[in-house]
């Protein structure tokens, strides 16, 4: 039942999520690149979060914030 729900949200995010990746950019800005991975692992080291499904979503927004600053 969860994964339906989940599946139906699209690419909406909380504004945590969005807050929190825009915070992490701020701070450490040469740990976030355009690299999903490479920010999973930035994120793994950093031992911000407990949850994969929350450091991921919160990756894959840091990708949208760094080229939304270089372009």
């Amino acid at each position: 039942m969860i994964r339906f729900l989940r599946d139906n949200v699209g690419r909406i995010r909380t504004n945590f999520i969005k807050s929190l990746s825009k915070n992490l950019v701020e701070v450490y800005p040469e740990k976030f690149g355009v690299s999903f991975d490479e920010n999973k692992k930035a994120l793994n080291e950093l031992k911000v979060f407990d949850e994969k499904f929350t450091r991921n979503k919160v990756a894959g927004y840091i990708v949208r914030v760094v080229l939304k600053k270089k372009y």
